[in-house]
């Protein structure tokens, strides 16, 4: 562990202490730096890594999302819409002026500040792709749910499937084209959401809008982490 090979750096040989004995770490630290003032090697923090999962109904923007915001290149599974697709996939208002579709899943990364890595994941929106779902949203620590109020029944089974799972999450009102037509409590009503599932607009072509959302879903799940950890 960490801390105990801290303890045996600091601790001369034959120092009474250790690991949880708070008194000696604290004196023969004292002593080592009096006496002999060699530095005590510490290790670099790593840091610290989430994963975020991006859901939503079918064209609703989740691979504009996570593109917006990656500081790699993000990696997207988008590929033609073709015939073949005419009555299984519906983009309801965009039909027409969406020439691709999410096969598979979206993946970015943004870093912030210097302690955290956060690692994007968007689902695919059709139904026919739920059963990727459940590998998608493994080990992650909180979700963004993407709506179009055009449409937003389309966004039912990715509430429900967060809250079945007890995973954090944000409801993001997509602004397409630059404006809302209802006002977020207006949204958390249709949703049914409880009061601590924030509800917030954000136009996902715009870095802050996305980022602002994202540090609000990291919030969350480090709540929930603090809740835990005080319950156990």
């Amino acid at each position: 562990m960490r801390s105990e090979s801290l303890w045996q750096t600091a601790s001369p040989a034959g120092t009474p202490g250790g690991p949880g004995a708070r008194g000696g770490a604290v004196y023969t630290g004292v002593h080592t730096a009096m006496t002999s003032a060699a530095p005590v090697a510490t290790e670099p923090l790593l840091p610290v890594s989430m994963k975020i999962v991006v859901a939503g109904g079918y064209a609703v923007g989740k691979t504009t999302l996570v593109s917006t915001i990656s500081e790699i290149e993000p990696l997207t599974t988008e590929a033609d819409i073709t015939v073949e697709s005419l009555g299984v996939d519906f983009a309801g208002p965009v039909q027409g002026q969406k020439t691709g579709t999410t096969v598979a899943m979206d993946f970015g990364r943004i870093t912030l500040g210097s302690d955290m890595v956060l690692y994007l994941f968007g689902t695919p929106g059709q139904d026919r792709f739920l059963f990727l779902w459940d590998e998608l949203v493994r080990g992650a620590v909180g979700g963004v749910v993407l709506v179009d109020t055009r449409r937003v029944e389309d966004c039912f089974p990715s509430v429900d499937y967060f809250e079945h799972l007890g995973i954090p999450f944000v409801v993001a009102v997509n602004l397409f084209n630059g404006v809302y037509r209802h006002h977020p409590r207006e949204v958390r009503e249709a949703l049914s959401v409880p009061a601590n599932v924030p509800v917030v607009l954000c136009d996902a072509r715009n870095r802050l809008h996305v980022k602002e959302t994202l540090v609000l879903v990291v919030e969350g799940a480090l709540r929930r982490a603090q809740t835990t950890a005080a319950n156990t």
